[in-house]
């Protein structure tokens, strides 16, 4: 056997047998055959040399020989590596097989029946991250590395201003005529032309998801100038109540005044003992609705992931304690069940189906929860969707994933510290992956108006047992009194490209990187595509180079993957050194990148609004209004969505979904304890009227608050000035109705907040939720109605 080459071995059977027997009927029915089918595992294992130990390798996987008798096989698309990849060779090459460079999952498919080309086999897998290969001699390709691609150049030296549209188009970058023009006037004072990966970084840190445009912008109404931005609205609440706020709007989560508890600590000799020390609570709620659109099991899994990590890389480093999900879909049409209010379905062939994504998504936030130890508590669902009208309805064919959760960090790490010239810049966690690319952007655009490939290009994957190994290390650093770690930020929207100039920006200095100090599992990528991913699992540091042998120490005990990948500067630049060229494919002063673009401006006039009919009870029969009222997605019963998940891990939980000697999921709040000694902690809660915002956006917003407030009315808590709001805000933006209902909405909540003295330190905006597509020589648009989801936090006490 000669270096490199592949084994292939035949796995266990790949489904259980009802899920089998489903697909089985699905392509029977979809094809009108009557054929049997069979699956089973297949293992491609590409080994270094001869020395390798064949049948302890099948022990391990399970396995026998690979008999090539299959009709076909389905594996991760070209150019990927899968989770399970990446877990499977830490596992393998952990027990003593060192020769083993890939391991691969494929899953072999066998027909009784000759198979034809026109036979449709999309129910084998997803096209988002899967791929169907007709041989062995197909999928043996997947180890097969390109050269790495080139870094490329936009010439807006010899085609002007044209070169630079084209190219926001072709990558979609999402940058508004403001933002091109301000690049432009850049790069001609400079002289030169742009590389791709230096505009990828700029499209990525200047988009809507990352600079919050809209929430910031200058409003008109009628004519009319308003003083306030929506942010700022948000900031009065703080204003009015600021009790108990440590750190609002400036961090990756909000940090709520604590207090002083004896907790598990491990000590400098990792022993755990009981210490007395001051702990505070940490809050964050995001979405994650484009990616679950696309794909919908990774794109939930990767959104509790990154919720997980803006807990973790708060201040010098949290740690997360209890989770929440949310979801809001279409109508689900579920087959042999259609409900009398659900019509013939709509939608675009690029997006999910709204039973797909009540299928995969709760699977994959409740196993990336599950698998990195965190209990999720509470959740909501909500199914609701319109009939067309002229080609225009609303509901959430772009659906709504929201992930949330409570954490904790110690007093003495509450915030970074100032960092100075030649510090360790380090990243810790997984490899660069081709996944992910252009995610900030392509959230901020609505679904429909990007490309295809660029759908597939932000696809993410999930590897929690990655994240939890980041986890312990920041857990044993910010334990000890000496934190090693005095700036983290997580990695998330634009990857490394967004998460590194922001280190910089916030430190006031520059950094210089080393491209090749990237850890990178695709060697074919290009530096743009190195720089800009968003592989998960990863987080930036800053350490003094001092503390770099003891923090080396750590990561190799946890077997935590980390590279020093530069150092920060004086000059406030982003520098991005590729030593194989000899080039520079980044090189451009902060000032350019975090400049002071020009501000955004929304101008909206007051439209009368038709009055809504009322209906007369005497149209419809109770009991079967009860019925269908009872069976609505909305109202029916949530276990399905509940069990799924671990909801005790840790034993710092209080009160999960389920009440009652039968376990019943009627639960309103969710209840943490601060410590296993504690008779404290925190409470959480969900409020959210999406339906009512129809027709009054700010009686939504009330009544958001109000069921939030009165879900937890049967705690016992300090007082409505402990209460903490995490706001979290949908709407098609770009529809003079849809940003009126924004800003009124904002402004009804900010009233009745700071009335109350209840204050908003965190929250997140998803202002694209709409969907457009062509059909039949027709343009249709699916539009989420203006909502807000407020989970609310406070402290509660025996």
């Amino acid at each position: 056997m000669s270096k490199n080459k592949s084994i292939i071995f035949k796995g266990n059977h790949g489904f259980s047998r009802s899920k089998l027997e489903q697909l089985t009927q699905h392509f029977n029915k979809v094809n009108q055959t009557k054929t049997n089918i069979s699956c089973n595992e297949i293992y491609l294992v590409q080994v270094e040399s001869d020395d390798i130990d064949v049948d302890g390798l099948k022990d391990i996987l399970s396995a026998d020989e690979f008999q090539n008798d299959f009709s076909f096989y389905v594996g991760p698309r070209l150019g990927t590596i899968s989770p399970w990849s990446s877990k499977t060779e830490d596992i393998i090459k952990n027990v003593g097989f060192k020769n083993i460079k890939r391991v691969e999952r494929l899953y072999g498919f066998k027909l009784d029946q000759l198979l034809e080309h026109s036979h449709d086999f999309s129910m084998f897998y997803d096209r988002m991250t899967q791929e169907v290969y007709k041989s062995k001699d197909d999928f043996q390709h997947l180890f097969v590395s390109d050269a790495p691609r080139p870094l490329n150049y936009v010439d807006i030296l010899k085609n002007g201003k044209q070169a630079l549209e084209h190219a926001n188009t072709s990558f979609g970058f999402a940058m508004s005529s403001e933002e091109i023009d301000y690049l432009f006037n850049f790069y001609k004072k400079e002289n030169r032309n742009p590389t791709d990966a230096e505009l990828m970084m700029f499209a990525q840190a200047n988009s809507e998801h990352c600079r919050h445009k809209i929430f910031n912008a200058k409003w008109d109404i009628d004519g009319n100038q308003m003083n306030n931005s929506l942010f700022d609205l948000i900031k009065d609440t703080s204003k009015a109540s600021p009790d108990g706020i440590i750190s609002a709007y400036k961090d990756n989560a909000a940090i709520i005044e604590g207090e002083k508890i004896e907790r598990l600590h491990l000590n400098e000799s990792n022993t755990y003992e009981l210490k007395q020390d001051i702990i505070n609570s940490t809050i964050k709620v995001e979405t994650h609705n484009h990616p679950t659109a696309i794909s919908p099991y990774p794109g939930a899994s990767t959104g509790s992931g990154g919720e997980i990590r803006d807990e973790g890389a708060t201040g010098r480093g949290a740690k997360p304690k209890i989770g929440l999900v949310g979801y809001n879909v279409s109508n689900l049409r579920i087959p042999g069940l259609q409900r009398s209010w659900e019509k013939e379905e709509k939608k675009p062939s690029r997006i999910a189906s709204p039973l797909e994504i009540m299928t995969d998504a709760p699977i994959g936030a409740a196993a990336f929860n599950n698998e990195f130890g965190r209990p999720a508590t509470l959740g909501y669902f909500r199914s609701f969707e319109t009939e067309f009208n002229e080609n225009e309805a609303y509901g959430y064919h772009k659906p709504i994933m929201l992930a949330g959760g409570i954490g904790e960090v110690r007093n003495a790490n509450n915030f970074k510290l100032q960092i100075a010239e030649d510090y360790l810049v380090i990243v810790l966690g997984g490899p660069a992956m081709l996944i992910g690319l252009g995610g900030g952007a392509a959230s901020s655009v609505s679904s429909g108006e990007s490309d295809v490939d660029l759908d597939f290009a932000s696809v993410q994957r999930d590897n929690a047992e990655m994240e939890r190994r980041c986890q312990e290390v920041i857990n044993k650093c910010s334990s000890q009194e000496n934190n090693y770690i005095e700036f983290i930020h997580d990695v998330g929207a634009g990857g490394l490209s967004n998460a590194i100039p922001e280190l910089a920006k916030d430190s006031d200095l520059g950094v210089y990187i080393d491209l090749s100090k990237i850890p990178n599992a695709d060697k074919s990528m290009s530096p743009m595509e190195i720089w800009s991913n968003e592989s998960q699992e990863r987080y930036v540091l800053a350490i003094h180079k001092d503390n770099q042998a003891s923090f080396e120490k750590i990561c190799i005990r946890e077997r935590c993957e980390y590279a020093i990948v530069g150092h920060t500067t004086k000059e406030k630049s982003v520098k991005l050194f590729d030593a194989n060229k000899k080039n520079y494919p980044v090189d451009v002063p902060l000032s350019m990148l975090f400049g002071d673009l020009p501000i955004t401006k929304m101008k909206v006039s007051q439209i009368p609004k038709e009055e809504i009919k009322e209906i007369e009870p005497d149209d419809y029969d109770l009991s079967e209004v009860l019925i269908k009222t009872l069976q609505h997605p909305t109202v029916a019963s949530k276990s399905f969505l509940i069990t799924i998940g671990d909801r005790t891990v840790s034993g710092m939980v209080a009160r999960d979904q389920f009440v009652g000697p039968y376990q019943v999921p009627v639960s309103d709040y969710s209840l943490s304890m601060r410590s296993y000694t504690s008779t404290k902690g925190e409470v959480v809660s969900i409020g959210e009227k999406p339906t009512i915002a129809i027709s009054n956006a700010g009686a939504s917003m009330r009544m958001a608050l109000a069921e939030a407030l009165t879900n937890m009315a049967g705690v016992v808590i300090k007082g409505l000035n402990y209460v903490q709001v995490s706001a979290n805000w949908m709407a098609a933006s770009g529809d003079n109705q849809e940003d009126l209902n924004l800003r009124n909405g904002v402004e009804a909540l900010s009233k009745l907040s700071s009335k109350l003295k209840i204050s908003i330190p965190v929250g997140k905006d998803s202002l694209s939720m709409k969907t457009k597509w062509n059909e039949s020589d027709a343009e249709f648009e699916v539009k989420v109605h203006y909502q807000e989801s407020s989970p609310q936090w406070l402290q509660w006490m025996i």
